[in-house]
């Protein structure tokens, strides 16, 4: 397993921590150093929040952890692409690098603002993408079934 894999499934164990409390499961992990520095899984049912995505969550404690706003020099692994907002947070970051897994073509920010990172911003994507999706697309058909 290589590092992309490695850290994609420590967000997949968010995910399913998000899938377990009835949210939509988006997991994400900020690593620097080969240390993850903050974690996160969708909390928007939980805090009633629209804005308690994986990311936003994950990015909060990455910057507490190093003490500054910004996280250049870190990785931020997510297992479906990152939405606007959240594109919008890591660009304001300065997140380093992302790796995403399952695209969103509804709502993915490559669709609708493929500018917001910032500019030295590099990106994976497909990392882990079937069992990204495959986690995804089980929540929302037990949602349309039960």
């Amino acid at each position: 397993m290589d590092t992309d894999e490695k850290y994609m499934s420590i967000a997949l164990h968010e995910a399913q921590l998000a899938y377990a409390e009835g949210e939509i499961p988006v997991g994400c992990v900020i690593v620097a150093g080969g240390q993850i520095i903050g974690r996160g899984h969708n909390l928007t049912q939980m805090l009633h929040d629209v804005t308690a995505h994986a990311e936003m969550q994950a990015i909060t404690a990455a910057t507490e952890t190093l003490g500054g706003k910004y996280l250049q020099g870190c990785t931020l692994y997510v297992t479906v692409e990152p939405c606007i907002m959240c594109a919008g947070a890591i660009g304001w970051a300065q997140v380093s690098r992302i790796v995403y897994g399952a695209s969103d073509p509804k709502r993915g920010y490559t669709t609708f603002a493929p500018q917001a990172l910032h500019p030295k911003c590099t990106v994976t994507a497909g990392v882990l993408a079937d069992d990204c999706q495959q986690l995804i697309q089980q929540f929302f058909a037990e949602r349309r079934n039960g």
